[in-house]
């Protein structure tokens, strides 16, 4: 034990939930480069995991090094001397008797030259390369060796954790060691019951970490580096379980909540399904009846809709919002964007204007006097729907007596944003049912650990008489063909979309892409009406451009990705998207469904930049393949991961420390009944999970 850890032993002995700073060498200075890896407490270092290992657990002579390897080898020095050739070098050949090698250091200090005496014997690592003068290492990690003192074999495989600025591998290994002798001597209490570890084969916690930082020399590396080892399937399975435990735990603490029953509403939704131009599939119809079920109720609704682009959530969130209405109260429906928010906004001032009921509208870029009008008839109740962005939750926003709130593109949010709306509506002791809706579809296991707190609906019908979108990928050598059939489409009488994705999620470069298409289609097809959209546009002139495509007044729209959620048209019949290969399936499967609304057979070209990678083309291949936006979902969930696939750094996923829910997708129904075991037998236990892997502060249901 350090000197640190035992001065430490005198007043209060250090535990694995002692700060960093009663390990010995680690200073304030020290502490807060390692809270740049989330490294807070000691317990906290026996979960930073590895990213790979690298076997110095035996010597290579240096007559059998084969260039691009990395191995430990020993060696005597024959000669240390400083060069100049374009920068100064440090150059010391070494010898085993087997061969040379020359160890090369660009820098260096005099105490590290004065190091490499004459007969001075050292183990190094590193990789061999191809030099000037025979094989050499550049920088390798070197050891002086005492008289009498044998090579420094280590006993089992040296990891290789993630990097941070100013705090080398050789510290973090250091540190590592001390808090898995720290653990050995207190070992953490094994949270999963035996039975649960026992039906699923999962080691005990603490051979688990202490296998991951130290194995064996004859460990299974891939399956390491794959994250299949069975030790890092126990952390996994105890970090999805702290995750799933909490979202449950703010489920049933709703449960527990009062929330106005909404089932006394007249006629009123009846009256408006039958005025509607169309008839509710016989999914929509089940899932409005989940809905009307769960506002009956006194307790909150928190119901998540899934459906696929064009499945019709829309008119399902009216029918939900005009239940609330009829029954007194007060709805909002909130969408992550301006321009979604507006759609909504469109579509249920149109359907309720009949009704005599007139949609607030609220957003962020509201001129004062517009806003403060809005912002006073929420407070006094003279709006009965409010339709916005995330200004609907900031402050000086008072409802009178909000009763349903509908989240549109969830994943957007995030739980927090979640919970922060409900506390927006609360009143009297009473809460908000919550409807979210999402048209990304989600695969099952990944809702199970994204929105445990939800109940799930899911729209699998389309409308009748929507044709499936063909889509192809077409190398930008054949743009010319693509522009082709562009002119053609539009002079029979349809209309286009031209598609110029976010590159390297830089607005300005978005734009100016933008702008560099439609300078190329206006040149090359002067005959076209051809307009442009995109986001630093000014939100009235978006709203003009997009206005006057749905009129037919533009037949090709350049645009960049805003129009993912932009207004339905179903004349335009034809989409190209422009280096299709950098964006996510789940991303360019809702830029297809803006096509294919109408009776047309609709198409969609994906445009990419040859040669694709086999990742590359196997992800177009899935688009090319199938119209299911499940089957989508899936596909972009193994291929890319859920932040991907749930909107990127807008996730509204948990950030994890060793699971991922793509590779770990199997152990979701196992967590999901150990879950139950736990919640039902002992609640310390279950704190006790939450706690050690998201810690008190970062407790869903506190924002």
């Amino acid at each position: 034990m350090s000197r640190r850890m035992q001065s430490s032993d005198s007043s209060s002995a250090p535990t694995l939930a002692s700060p960093l700073t009663v390990l010995n060498g680690v200073g304030p200075a020290l502490a807060k480069k390692l809270e740049r890896l989330d490294l807070y407490r000691v317990e906290d270092l026996l979960f930073l995991l590895p990213l790979r290992y690298e076997d110095r657990t035996q010597l290579v002579r240096i007559g059998e090094l084969q260039a691009g390897g990395r191995c430990l080898v020993s060696g005597e020095v024959l000669l240390a001397e400083t060069v100049f050739r374009g920068r100064r070098n440090l150059l010391v050949r070494i010898s085993d008797g087997t061969g040379q090698l020359t160890l090369r250091f660009f820098h260096f200090s005099r105490q590290q030259v004065a190091q490499f005496q004459n007969g001075v014997r050292l183990t190094c690592f590193g990789e061999s390369r191809k030099g000037t003068s025979g094989l050499e290492m550049i920088h390798p990690e070197y050891r002086i060796l005492r008289e009498g003192q044998d090579a420094a074999i280590n006993d089992s495989l040296t990891a290789i954790y993630p990097a941070t600025e100013g705090v080398q591998q050789g510290r973090l290994r250091n540190l590592t060691d001390q808090a898995l002798r720290l653990m050995q001597a207190h070992p953490p209490e094994e949270l999963l019951p035996e039975e649960v570890r026992n039906r699923l084969g999962l080691p005990a916690l603490a051979d688990a970490v202490l296998y991951l930082h130290r194995p064996p020399a004859d460990a299974d590396v891939a399956a390491m580096l794959a994250g299949k080892h069975p030790c890092q399937q126990r952390l996994a399975f105890e970090e999805l379980l702290a995750h799933y435990i909490s979202l449950r735990r703010l489920r049933a603490l709703a449960e527990t909540d009062g929330a106005q029953a909404l089932g006394e509403g007249g006629d009123a939704v009846a009256d408006f399904v039958a005025t509607l131009p169309f008839k509710l599939t016989g999914a929509q119809q089940r899932v409005i009846d989940e809905i009307l079920s769960d506002l009956s109720e006194p307790h909150p609704m928190m119901r998540l809709i899934q459906g696929d682009v064009g499945s019709g959530k829309t008119v399902i969130a009216a029918i939900a919002c005009l239940q609330a209405i009829s029954c007194g109260v007060q709805a909002a429906i909130m969408a992550p964007t301006e321009l979604l928010a507006e759609q909504h906004w469109r579509s249920f001032s149109e359907w309720f204007g009949p009704l005599g009921i007139e949609p607030a509208w609220l957003s962020g870029s509201q001129k004062t006097a517009a806003r403060r009008q809005a912002v006073e008839s929420i407070a006094d109740g003279s709006a009965s729907l409010v339709v916005g962005t995330h200004a609907l939750f900031q402050e000086g926003v008072e409802f009178a007596n909000l009763a349903l709130v509908v989240i549109d593109e969830q994943h957007r949010f995030g739980v927090h944003q979640r919970v922060a709306l409900r506390e927006k509506g609360r009143a009297d002791g009473n809460f908000p049912h919550q409807l979210v809706m999402t048209a990304t579809p989600i695969p099952r296991t990944l809702a199970m650990a994204a929105y445990a707190d939800l109940d799930t609906s899911i729209i699998d019908e389309l409308p009748p008489g929507r044709k499936p979108v063909t889509t192809i990928a077409v190398p930008e050598t054949r743009r010319d063909e693509v522009i082709s059939r562009v002119r053609e489409a539009c002079e029979s009488g349809q209309q286009a979309y031209w598609v110029c994705p976010l590159i390297e999620e830089s607005e300005v470069l978005d734009y100016e892409a933008a702008e560099a298409s439609y300078a190329m289609l206006t040149a090359a097809l002067p005959d076209l009406r051809v307009g442009l959209v995109h986001g630093r546009m000014r939100q009235a002139e978006k709203e003009r451009g997009m206005q006057a495509f749905k009129e037919g007044l533009i037949q090709l729209l350049v645009a960049t990705t805003v129009i993912e959620v932009g207004v339905d048209v179903p004349n335009a019949s034809l989409m190209i998207i422009e280096n299709a290969e950098r964006m996510g399936l789940s991303q360019l499967h809702q830029l297809r469904g803006r096509v294919g609304r109408g009776a047309v057979q609709s198409h969609c070209a994906l445009l990419y930049k040859p040669p694709l990678g086999q990742l590359a083309r196997s992800r177009l291949a899935v688009l090319r393949d199938t119209n299911d936006g499940f089957v989508v979902a899936q596909r972009d969930l193994e291929l890319r991961g859920p932040g991907e696939l749930l909107g990127t750094r807008q996730t509204g996923l948990p950030d994890y420390r060793i699971a991922n829910i793509a590779r770990d997708a199997e152990l979701m129904p196992g967590v999901q009944v150990a879950a139950e075991t736990i919640m039902q037998k002992s609640t310390d236990k279950g704190d006790a999970i939450v706690r050690r892997w998201l810690g008190d502060a970062n407790r869903y249901g506190k924002v």
